[in-house]
């Protein structure tokens, strides 16, 4: 098994001449640094010796501007090889916030209202058992408070050898989920449903009139510059830049079968992203910082809802999670699995940021998850 590598911390120009900084505060703060980095550094062992994962990757930011990446494990099982450092992973339901931020530009622009039912933009689609769209609205779709039952659960074994490999059309995701009942009345509860996103890349199409994947590209990836942050095309099964592979159990202490080609249509709107650690630090620190929408919708973002199905104290926003820190304070974030990586991104309202990825969505062992998040706290708090 490969050992933990980290490299590349870095300062910004625009910090590197702080000459106010006196000798001993630079130790300290070297030395707090430091020690941070060996947390990391240890986390990252476990999660590749006791946790079984095949590779993990991390991108961290300190107050300062600091970047380092992390790398542990091995990229491909068979050849053992180099795990890339900041590699091309699936982002899965990372993919969410991107989503949400467009219609919420679309807010700002004044062509989508908040608190408008989908059928204003949407007419006579959405329509099933104790579901109507003008009884739900867009701030419920993307805060999951619709009560819109999950397509995914229906549409077959995603991780076998036939199914995975699968073209899926958003609006026959749309009518898989509209045969089953609503989960509750709208506004009345919480429970998350990728149909909520399928739905708001829809809503970004009709309103736009043009495709979802350009609308995130122009307005979001090329506006701050992802450079290894793409919307995979039609029928793009692979990855394109450096990258682990991606593996699959059935259940914990399960064989790994590699499950790195796979059609990732069926996520769409929710989850087909495939960025880096530090593309996703860079897109969350963006987020937060106000640069990719207006305050009074980034207010609304932020506004959240109980949602502890996802972990004790998590809030949902408008796309984005809050969770408390060991520290104090919150890390806003999101999180995505997808059939072969599990990453969880995240920033502070000081300027941290910390991107964890593994080569595995569900867990070699019941532990890992846990893992992954308790590591993501420890590199937002060391």
């Amino acid at each position: 098994m490969a050992g933990v590598l980290a490299v590349g911390s870095t300062l910004p120009a625009s910090s590197a001449a702080s000459a106010s900084t006196s000798a001993s505060e630079s130790t300290s703060a070297a030395q707090a640094h430091g020690s941070g980095a060996e947390a990391i550094r240890k986390g990252m062992k476990r999660l590749v010796t006791d946790d079984k994962y095949p590779a993990a990757l991390a991108a961290t930011v300190d107050r300062e501007g600091r970047t380092r990446n992390y790398t542990a494990g091995v990229a491909d099982l068979k050849t053992k090889s180099k795990v890339p450092v900041d590699g091309q992973v699936r982002a899965g339901s990372n993919t969410k916030p991107f989503t949400a931020t467009v219609v919420l530009q679309l807010v700002g622009e004044g062509k989508i209202d908040l608190d408008s039912p989908i059928e204003t933009y949407l007419p006579h689609l959405v329509r099933g058992e104790g579901i109507n769209g003008r009884d739900i609205t867009v701030r419920q779709l993307l805060q999951h408070t619709s009560g819109l039952p999950e397509y995914s659960d229906s549409i077959g074994d995603l991780t076998g050898e036939k199914e995975r490999h699968v073209y899926h059309q958003p609006r026959t995701l749309l009518d898989v989920a509209l045969t089953h009942k609503a989960n509750f009345a709208p506004g009345t509860s919480w429970s998350y449903s990728n149909t909520n996103y399928v739905l708001a890349g829809l809503l970004i199409e009709k309103v736009t009139g043009r495709p979802l994947a350009e609308q995130i590209t122009e307005r979001i990836i090329n506006r701050i510059g992802l450079r290894h942050t793409y919307f995979p095309e039609v029928g793009d099964e692979g990855i394109r830049e450096a990258h682990p592979r991606g593996y699959h159990a059935t259940k914990p202490g399960a064989p790994l079968d590699d499950i790195t080609e796979i059609d990732p249509s069926w996520a769409w709107a929710a989850g087909q992203l495939i960025s880096t650690p530090s593309d996703l630090n860079r897109f969350f620190s963006a987020l937060i910082d106000g640069k990719l929408l207006e305050p009074a919708q980034l207010t609304q973002m932020r506004t959240t809802v109980p949602a502890d199905l996802l972990g004790s104290g998590v809030r949902y926003g408008l796309g984005v999670t809050s969770t408390p820190l060991s520290c104090g304070g919150l890390m806003w974030g999101h999180g995505g699995d997808i059939p072969g990586y599990k990453t969880r991104p995240a920033v502070t309202d000081d300027g941290r940021a910390a991107t964890i990825a593994v080569t595995a969505n569900r867990a070699p062992t019941q532990q890992g998850p846990a893992d992954v998040q308790a590591l993501l706290d420890t590199a937002l708090c060391g």
